[in-house]
């Protein structure tokens, strides 16, 4: 997290997401015809709805036993939440590199609605791996689809946590 965003506890009324791993060994709820193609590039498309709690992929992507990895620049990654908060633990697949990403709810830049490692236009960039905050939308809390396109290869996504 962005070292000058305080950390909140969760908003636990409002909280229906579980936290959910993208490896194939432990993930649920993955929305692609045919299912993953595990351990080899694969080109995905998203569907246009998802279910609540559901996620999905757009572009050549990897996905491994613990990680999913993008192959090849403007992969997306959409996942239908309740939370107020979304976060996604990523990093560069190569130390020392950056990856440029967008974030979108509903189809919008996420502007009033922008985590701390997101800026009003809903863009940001991935130097490290760790926990990134990506969306801490505003009262009322609602099902959103959130949708993060990486202008770049070379990130691994690792898990959603909300709060």
């Amino acid at each position: 997290m962005d070292a000058s965003a305080q950390e909140v506890e969760a908003d636990w009324s409002d909280l229906r997401s579980p936290e959910n791993y993208l490896g194939y060994d432990r993930t649920t709820n993955f929305e692609q015809p045919g299912g993953p193609a595990p351990d080899r590039p694969h080109r995905y498309t998203a569907p246009a709805g998802l279910r609540l709690n559901h996620w999905a992929l757009s572009g050549d992507w990897t996905i491994g036993a613990e990680a999913i990895a993008l192959n090849e620049p403007n992969g997306r990654i959409a996942c239908q939440f309740h939370a107020r908060d979304l976060h996604l633990v990523m990093g560069p697949a190569t130390p020392g590199s950056r990856v440029i990403f967008r974030v979108r709810i509903d189809g919008e830049p996420a502007s009033l609605a922008h985590g701390s490692d997101v800026d009003e236009k809903g863009t940001g960039t991935v130097r490290e791996q760790r926990m990134y905050q990506l969306v801490r939308q505003p009262a009322p809390i609602a099902d959103r689809r959130f949708e993060i396109e990486f202008l770049d290869a070379g990130v691994e996504a690792f898990a959603f946590t909300f709060g």
